[in-house]
């Protein structure tokens, strides 16, 4: 699937919780999964793709995962190290973050699961929820780090690429009972 990069409204608009976790759920998962690994990257927000729902997969240290509608705790200190984003291709910046997290959510299936996190996994996962709230890492960061993430945004080579038209399909989009 395409990446949305930076510019891109889906980004920036808050995601839908699921509500209906069956195939076409399962089949998204499955497909950011495939994204994800080939982009390669350690995570992928739904938003990333274009689809405005609350799920993200994530593949760190070897462990592959996906969580829906996930809620955050989160503890200690924050931690700042470089952070990336795929949707911000080649840029990276020191971003502060919470170092442990807890994840309460749902499985594709629509089971409850809870996933603890420290290092990466804590720092991907707020990175993950965070698209699905409308947030870039590049918000998190101080100003003056903010102002030369907008200057290599500007400068990079995919900076003003054409936003991918949306397009409505002509199928009705209700259930049939």
């Amino acid at each position: 699937m395409p990446i949305r990069l930076f510019g891109d409204p889906v980004l920036r608009t808050p995601a839908e919780p699921v509500v209906d976790f069956d195939a076409e759920l399962r089949n998204l998962v499955r497909d950011l999964t495939e994204t994800m690994l080939d982009a390669p990257g350690v995570g992928l927000a739904a938003p990333q793709v274009g689809v405005g729902l609350r799920v993200f997969t994530y593949h760190v240290d070897d462990e592959p995962g996906h969580l829906v509608n996930p809620v955050l705790a989160l503890s200690g200190d924050e931690e700042t190290d470089d952070e990336g984003c795929l949707s911000l291709p080649g840029l990276q910046y020191p971003t502060p973050r919470a170092p442990r997290v807890v994840a309460s959510g749902f499985n594709m299936h629509g089971d409850p699961v809870t996933v603890e996190g420290t290092e990466l996994l804590a720092r991907c996962i707020q990175h993950e929820t965070d698209h699905l709230d409308g947030i870039l890492f590049i918000d998190r960061l101080d100003k003056k780090q903010r102002k030369l993430a907008m200057k290599a945004i500007r400068e990079a080579e995919w900076s003003g690429e054409p936003v991918p038209e949306i397009r409505v399909s002509p199928h009705s989009t209700q259930r049939i009972p």
